[in-house]
């Protein structure tokens, strides 16, 4: 039966009573036969009618059926986790066993209680003593040939007690110093030249860094983890490598000491090895090590494969941005990661540096210099190119003044012939040219007049030339020619760019973060009335009699948020009247405006074809607004609706209800605000539920999270609220369709409802 039918076959129901008289067996092989079929197909309305035999075996005298009792109990609560508190009570009887198989299988039964409801950790860290002797027992005792494996005791029972001690001491004081000892004895003792041993000594660690444990028993951890790097298995370097990743942000001083092993990893020739090896090193990196892991990172990203060059390069950025010691050593490692990763170097990084550069004048003359001699070796690195040609144009008198650490001796001719052969370079693209034009074009005010007309034939050369951007900057330039080179005017104009202040950056910082994740601009809830709205201020109806064009008005929240497209020409508007303009409420409380507004109409099409799929609920285009000339705003038939509306069944099927309570505001006719509730009659609780809405194109919905997405069983309820707003109200009809998906022992239902909301909404 276990071999041809699984718990979805419907024959099984006439099975329950036969497997429960096999329970009943006097032959302990045919009730074990039992245990097990149910513990593989069990449905959930066989494991609660067969919930009471289990049970009832699970104090049986016999070894044999306590361990196929325990495993069968882990279907059972898992079908019905309501039946949890029936098994509690008589968990503890089986770690009195000596049989490990009862051990065992009585650990797995404690875990699954454990993670299915932290509850019951609670209740079960009153053993974590007994469940200490069993381990100590396990470590400290002789061979026993029947539990054996490799020269370890029952490892398997090892395993599961090590993990049922993480889940107990997790969080808990007391419960961790009573773990203490038995960890730092099994991370000593146990013999790790053996995949067995590595697999104790893994537990243990795991459960070390999970409870509140001591800090030299985490640094014993952290070794152990050492030691797994130099074993010759690749699993368990990656497991150990994977570890310390996680660890590192605990203690990472402790993680430093095997910095050496670990950037030997690097040299694996396994690429999840190297890969886990690089996330590993980036957070490893600080102040005191940067410039050892920096140099070690150059050798490893130099004879890195092409997959690894972009994240490392852009990471090894990362890093050297945040932790340089100095400018000097900043500028020297930036310029050789471009030399090395090249066009795997992102554009931000160049950004970066010539910030830094144009922002400290004690670099300058030093930063010139060295990227003119990377420029002199290398104009491959279209990246490296392009900034030393930016910071030659900046600073080409500091780099011909020479002196400094290089003592370099450069003339202004050697300068522009190097720019020259950038320029025929066939690995120079349209925009390292652009960046040479601009910069010869500087160099025209920081160089001597004599060379003032080569560098005008070099720039107007492009004159012709295909690319519009580059074309314009050639032409632009020449008519500055036209100019007198020693005009103010000219040396003001290609002077040094300014270096932009912090403030600015750090508002610029502010603004992008509210653009993307910031609160809106205007609440849903101060829409529906739940918040006081200020004071309109007063409004001129007189129309200004100015002939120039009115100013634009600037972009209004509601408009971004409905998507509707702003009023234009509307005369001395203030920010009340703008809302009234644009939705023809009166949303602020002021004075109806005496100057006549365009209303402003959304155009749409059927407006049943344009509800979204429920398969794809994202879908639909925004409305697209057209001024419609003389169309007065449309009326309701009625009276607008006030205040709560009387609840009404939208869904009830399969002993799920759902009901709708609709919420109006006679200012905010459009408006409706849905508070939802779904109950459950059945006996088994719906999990991973999950409600959808579709609405037309011209209704714009928000929907907030439910209360919970668990339905309790026997009259569990479940709330979720949204609000719609009805772009064309009293024009086309509210319409919703939702669709709830959920799980019921573990299958899944979905069903799909129309709303029918009730006339005048």
């Amino acid at each position: 039966m276990m071999l041809l039918m699984d718990e979805k076959y419907e024959l099984l129901t006439m099975a329950t009573n036969h497997m429960k008289n096999d329970m009943a067996h006097p032959n302990h092989f045919v009730a074990g036969l039992s245990l097990c079929a149910l513990g593989n197909i069990s449905s959930a309305s066989m494991a609660r009618d067969l919930a009471p035999e289990v049970e009832r075996l699970l104090a049986s005298s016999n070894p044999y059926l306590r361990k196929k009792a325990a495993l069968c109990a882990i279907r059972v609560l898992r079908k019905c986790p309501d039946l949890m508190e029936n098994f509690v009570p008589r968990i503890r009887s089986l770690l009195s066993e000596r049989n490990h198989g009862v051990l065992i299988t009585g650990t797995s039964l404690m875990i699954e209680l454990c993670e299915a409801d932290p509850n019951n950790v609670e209740f079960f860290r009153r053993l974590a003593p007994t469940l200490v002797r069993i381990l100590k027992n396990l470590v400290m005792s002789g061979i026993a040939p029947e539990y054996d494996v490799s020269g370890i005791t029952d490892p398997f029972l090892q395993v599961k007690i090590l993990h049922l001690l993480r889940l107990l001491g997790k969080g808990d004081q007391e419960s961790s110093d009573v773990c203490n000892d038995i960890l730092a004895q099994v991370a000593t003792n146990t013999d790790h030249s053996r995949n067995v041993g590595n697999s104790i000594l893994y537990e243990a660690v795991q459960t070390i860094m999970s409870i509140e444990s001591e800090k030299d028993l985490r640094l014993l951890a952290v070794n152990v983890l050492g030691g797994f790097l130099s074993n010759r298995d690749n699993n368990i370097r990656y497991v150990a490598l994977n570890s310390l990743t996680r660890v590192v942000s605990a203690d990472a001083e402790a993680v430093q000491r095997h910095r050496n092993t670990i950037v030997d990893c690097l040299k694996d020739p396994d690429v999840s090895i190297r890969r886990r090896a690089l996330d590993l090193i980036y957070a490893l990196v600080n102040e005191a090590n940067i410039k050892v892991l920096a140099a070690e990172l150059l050798t490893f990203l130099q004879n890195s494969t092409v997959e690894f060059k972009a994240d490392l390069a852009t990471k090894l950025c990362s890093v050297t941005e945040r932790f340089a010691p100095n400018k000097r050593w900043h500028v020297d490692t930036i310029l050789k990661i471009m030399g090395i990763a090249g066009a795997y170097v992102p554009d931000e990084v160049a950004s970066n540096l010539i910030t830094l550069v144009a922002a400290n004048a004690d670099v300058q003359s030093y930063a010139v210099q060295k990227v003119y001699m990377a420029l002199t070796n290398d104009n491959e690195s279209q990246i490296l190119v392009r900034v030393a040609v930016w910071c030659i144009g900046e600073f080409g008198d500091l780099l011909i003044q020479g002196g400094g650490e290089e003592g370099l001796n450069v003339t202004e001719n050697d300068v522009i012939d190097l720019l020259v052969r950038v320029a025929k370079s066939p690995s120079s693209t349209d925009l390292t040219k652009e960046y040479l034009v601009t910069a010869l074009m500087k160099l025209t005010t920081r160089f001597s007049s004599a060379n003032t007309a080569r560098l005008e034939q070099l720039i107007t050369q492009y004159q012709n030339n295909m690319e519009v951007e580059l074309q314009q900057r050639s032409c632009e330039y020449g008519q500055l020619f036209k100019i007198n080179n020693t005009s103010v005017s000219n040396k003001t104009l290609l002077g040094r760019i300014p270096v932009t202040e912090v403030k600015e950056q750090a508002a610029r910082e502010v603004h992008v973060k509210s653009a993307e994740g910031g609160p809106s601009l205007i609440k849903w809830d101060d829409l529906m009335g739940d918040s006081p709205q200020p004071a309109a201020p007063a409004v001129n109806p007189t129309p200004s009699r100015s002939n120039a064009p009115p100013a634009a008005a600037p972009l209004d929240p509601m408009a971004e948020l409905f998507g509707f497209a702003p009023v234009a020409t509307a005369p001395s508007v203030s920010k009340g009247d703008a809302l009234k303009d644009l939705l023809g409420l009166d949303l602020m409380g002021g004075p109806a405006p005496t100057t006549p507004v365009t209303p402003v109409t959304p155009v749409m099409g059927n407006p049943m074809g344009g509800l979204d799929s429920l398969m794809g609920l994202g879908g639909g285009d925004i409305m697209s607004p057209a001024p419609i000339i003389s169309t007065p705003t449309p009326t309701m038939p009625t009276a607008p609706l006030n205040g709560p509306l009387p609840a009404f069944t939208v869904y009830s099927k399969g002993g799920l209800t759902v009901t709708f309570e609709v919420v109006k505001n006679a200012q905010y006719p459009n408006i409706t605000l849905i508070n939802a509730t779904f109950s459950n009659v059945q006996q088994a609780p719906l999990t991973e539920f999950d409600f959808k809405a579709a609405v037309p194109k011209y209704i714009k919905l928000q929907v907030n999270p439910p209360s919970s997405n668990v339905i309790g069983p026997n009259g569990g309820t479940v709330t979720q609220s949204f609000k719609l707003m009805n772009g064309n109200h009293g024009e086309k009809p509210l319409l919703l369709k939702v669709k709830m998906d959920y799980k019921i022992n573990g299958a899944a239902a979905s069903d799909v409802a129309d709303v029918n909301f009730p006339p005048g909404v």
